[in-house]
């Protein structure tokens, strides 16, 4: 099965790593679409310097979600299929073979790459824990459990994913989004991939546990409040 795939890639002051990223993203032999997301360091000099390559840049900064909307956006008018990953490194762009022949013929899914190994010591607490409070409470907003709902290696249907109206526009993004697929009645597989967590590389996270905690506690109140008070024929 022929896939007309894009890959996506926020950046938000990843100076260090966004050449080795965007790069190997490349050696997909995909079109590669980054969208910088208003960063302060060198990152837009950095971009600037890799050729064949699309770059969508906010001057300001405004979340992840909302990067991921502005690439899917470019990228629907030349791709059925929106592959994400981020900037940090943790994700080994040739993975993506496995994650699309995961996909059922004549199906439209959601695939998530679900992260190997994520119980190393080498994997900040704020991930280990954020995967599990964020897996929980997905699983309470829609009563399907998945085993890595904030993993950022993604293969998005288009256009299903801009018809789902999420209103999140930070990290929060990608777990509403997986809720609003399952109300929606989109599949979703999870693929294992491995997650490149090198305590010798100085990893860049604009995760802030108590901000984005705060958040998370919002987006989910609202899902669940959903979820129990609109009835599904609504959503489906």
């Amino acid at each position: 099965m022929a896939f007309r795939c894009v890959i996506i890639i926020p950046v938000y002051n990843h100076e260090k790593w966004v050449r080795h990223t965007v790069e190997r993203a490349a050696q997909t032999g995909f079109p590669v679409i980054v969208i910088d997301d208003g960063s302060t360091d060198s990152t837009p000099r950095v971009l600037a310097s890799i050729s064949g390559i699309t770059v969508r840049r906010h001057e300001k900064n405004q979340g992840k979600g909302a990067s991921l909307l502005t690439g899917f956006g470019v990228a629907i008018a030349t791709a059925d299929w929106a592959i994400t990953l981020d900037a940090d490194g943790q994700h080994d762009p040739a993975e993506v073979f496995s994650m699309l022949q995961a996909i059922p013929e004549g199906q439209r899914p959601f695939i998530i790459g679900k992260r190997k190994g994520m119980e190393h010591e080498n994997v900040p607490w704020t991930s280990r824990w954020g995967r599990k409070f964020s897996n929980f409470w997905v699983w309470a907003s829609c009563g399907k459990w998945f085993s890595d709902s904030q993993s950022g290696f993604r293969v998005y249907p288009l256009p299903e994913t801009l018809n789902l109206g999420a209103k999140a526009k930070r990290y929060q993004f990608e777990v509403e989004i997986l809720v609003l697929a399952v109300w929606r009645g989109i599949p979703t597989i999870e693929v294992p991939v491995k997650a490149i967590y090198d305590p010798a590389i100085e990893r860049v996270s604009h995760f802030r546990p108590w901000v984005d905690f705060w958040r998370n506690t919002r987006t989910f109140a609202r899902l669940v409040a959903m979820r129990f008070f609109i009835p599904l024929r609504r959503w489906k």
